[in-house]
């Protein structure tokens, strides 16, 4: 079998060049690029801080909103709360005008405490409609949590540790403490030995 000529002959060099050449492009200028690329880049860095900023906004004005609402939901609660201190407020202004148009003493008098008892029972059914529950302290074992110990007493009718005597009432307010209780504690009696 014999080849022919074409086929023997070594493939054109020049082809092969052309054939390089067109594939490659030459680049562009590098400089227009740059600026064209960093043009690029500055529309899109503006873009991001249009978009930062209208959200910034957006968050701001949450905010405040939030802020009003819950500024305007504490007014709220607060002045229901003190709508049911109003009739006490009344029962006390009744007491003060009643005391002044009284003739005899020990009969104001007794209507004095009668008056203060009832205040009192008042008082405590608004605050227990608020949610308020006095701690029951005297007797009790003594607890940090719900107890401020002012004082120790060496006590041999109570054990160690318990409240002796309640100073002033502490309350809850729906099982989360609103005032602690201040109570003296029982501690162990140390009586004073007999010298023989």
């Amino acid at each position: 079998m014999h080849r022919s000529e074409s086929e023997n002959a070594e493939p054109d060099k020049t082809n092969e060049a052309e054939v390089k050449t067109e594939t490659i492009t030459t680049p562009a200028d590098p400089m227009v690029q740059v600026e064209a690329d960093l043009k690029a880049a500055r529309e899109e860095a503006a873009e991001w801080q249009d978009k930062f900023l209208r959200k910034a906004a957006e968050f701001e004005n949450f905010r405040k909103r939030t802020d009003k609402e819950k500024i305007d939901s504490m007014t709220l609660a607060k002045s229901s709360l003190l709508r049911e201190f109003l009739p006490v407020a009344d029962a006390c202004e009744r007491a003060l005008q009643s005391m002044e148009d009284g003739e005899n003493a020990a009969s104001e008098l007794e209507q004095y405490r009668e008056g203060v008892e009832l205040l009192y029972k008042q008082l405590l059914d608004t605050l227990s409609r608020a949610g308020v529950v006095p701690i029951e302290s005297e007797g009790k074992p003594f607890d940090p949590h719900l107890h401020e110990a002012l004082s120790r007493r060496e006590d041999t009718n109570h054990e160690v540790d318990t409240v002796v005597q309640e100073l002033r009432r502490g309350y809850l307010f729906k099982d989360r403490l609103l005032r602690p209780a201040q109570v003296i504690v029982a501690v162990k009696f140390e009586g004073k030995s007999e010298e023989t």
